[in-house]
């Protein structure tokens, strides 16, 4: 199977915000700081989600519509 331009374009959009929200979920709720858990933490939660959601991607493109990272066919209004 072939990944079109567009295919990587969505699923790096996605693994992007799944990568931001890995992040986020380091920080304490009751403590927006960031620097508390030290980048370490940050950037492998960072990096963890974005490469999980990538492989979902891939993994699932086979089964969703042609040329997207989707599972499941969307339609236009």
């Amino acid at each position: 199977m072939t990944y079109g331009r567009n295919f990587w374009r969505q699923a790096f959009e996605r693994a992007a915000k799944t990568a931001a929200q890995a992040a986020l979920l380091t920080v304490p709720a009751d403590m927006a700081n960031v620097l508390h858990n030290g980048p370490g933490v940050v950037l492998s939660a960072l990096a963890g989600g974005f490469l999980v959601s990538l492989l979902t991607s891939v993994a699932t493109a086979p089964v969703g519509p042609k040329d997207t990272p989707s599972a499941v066919a969307t339609t236009t209004p």
